[in-house]
């Protein structure tokens, strides 16, 4: 083993890959010492050192300095020891440098792979604190690989899973196909991060309007409240305590292109932008668009929530949606039930 060569390749590997120089050097510094105790089992007392300045690697016996040796590989007699520091006194622990050249013949290959261990736990740990921070946030990959149900997107420097209940049923990605995804969940195993994305999140949607819409972005219009049912339709709650900003017109854009663009990437789902508002009435009113209503009536005194929404007669399939979707969307969207009834059915019981 040529210890610059080592040295010199160990600088290249660490800048390459992004690693704390000290923790890599020092992990490299026990994995010699392991390798030399494993390999020269009669001395257990021993130390490496790394000196980077003069590219070389020193093996030393610790020996306890007395008068008379019992055990020649932890004694040392004190005239011996004081050659070496001329301050020591009997009781004192010496520093013995051992001739290293079997060493690196014998342990270099052990002292190799306990190395590449540990550059691979400081690797793993970087793409952990790299991402965790990105936790609910939203990254673009690419499709490396699909495995069963589930599908591997490479987000960077490690690849991320997409599980078959995190992707949308109406869409089939492609490899090396570029995908946009919002990390749902970050896990610390013993392999290294795991890294969880999802399509169908109600996350990914509200990033996607940040990236598209500065007003969002910077704090102007806030994104209240986000349903989807991926694939198909969502519904975004939006609002700015500005009164010039028009919180919907902003989200759709000029000619559309805002909200089109997110619509792109979510492969054609339908979404509502609806215009936030801390009366009930008005926000379960504004959330079954694109309904109009006549009424919201709710019970004050009903802990379960519960409102009554009247609309035209010629309005109930619409405010009602395709299988309920419209009207189920926009109870997830207020947190409120909601019972659709027609304008006719409403005066028959007298509520208008």
């Amino acid at each position: 083993m040529n210890t610059r060569e080592f040295l010199k390749a160990l600088n290249l590997l660490v800048e390459e890959k992004g690693l704390d120089k000290e923790f890599v050097i020092e992990s490299v510094r026990q994995a010699l010492e392991f390798a030399y105790k494993k390999n020269f089992d009669q001395l257990q007392n021993v130390e490496v050192e790394i000196d980077e300045k003069k590219g070389r690697v020193a093996v030393y016996a610790l020996k306890n300095v007395v008068d008379d040796v019992m055990d020649p590989f932890e004694d040392i007699l004190i005239e011996e020891a004081k050659l070496i520091n001329p301050r020591v006194e009997l009781g004192d622990i010496v520093r013995c440098e051992i001739e290293a050249n079997d060493f690196e013949r014998v342990a270099a290959q052990t002292a190799k792979n306990v190395v590449l261990q540990k550059i691979r736990e400081a690797e793993r740990d970087l793409i952990y604190n790299e991402f965790i921070d990105r936790e609910q946030d939203i990254v673009t990959g690419t499709v490396t690989r699909l495995e069963g149900d589930n599908v591997y997107i490479n987000i960077g420097k490690t690849e991320a899973i997409l599980p078959k209940f995190d992707q949308m049923p109406t869409e089939h990605l492609r490899h090396e196909e570029t995908v946009k995804v919002f990390i749902s969940r970050i896990d610390r195993t013993t392999k290294g991060a795991l890294i969880r994305v999802s399509r169908t999140n109600p996350g990914l949607l509200k990033r996607l309007f940040e990236l598209e819409v500065p007003e969002i972005f910077d704090g102007t219009i806030e994104v209240k409240s986000v349903v989807r049912e991926a694939g198909d339709r969502s519904k975004i709650a939006v609002y700015s305590a500005d009164e010039t900003i028009d919180a919907v017109g902003a989200c759709v854009g000029p000619q559309g292109m805002r909200v089109q663009n997110v619509v792109t990437e979510l492969k054609g789902e339908k979404i509502d932008i609806i215009e936030w508002s801390e009366t009930p009435e008005v926000f379960i009113s504004n959330a079954l668009s694109p309904a109009k209503v006549t009424a919201v009536i709710l019970d004050a005194e009903d802990e379960e929530r519960m409102s009554i929404v009247v609309v035209p007669d010629d309005q109930l399939s619409l405010a009602i949606g395709k299988q309920g979707q419209n009207a189920r969307l926009a109870a997830r969207l207020t947190s409120w039930k909601i019972d659709i009834i027609n304008e006719t059915q409403a005066a028959e019981q007298g509520l208008i």
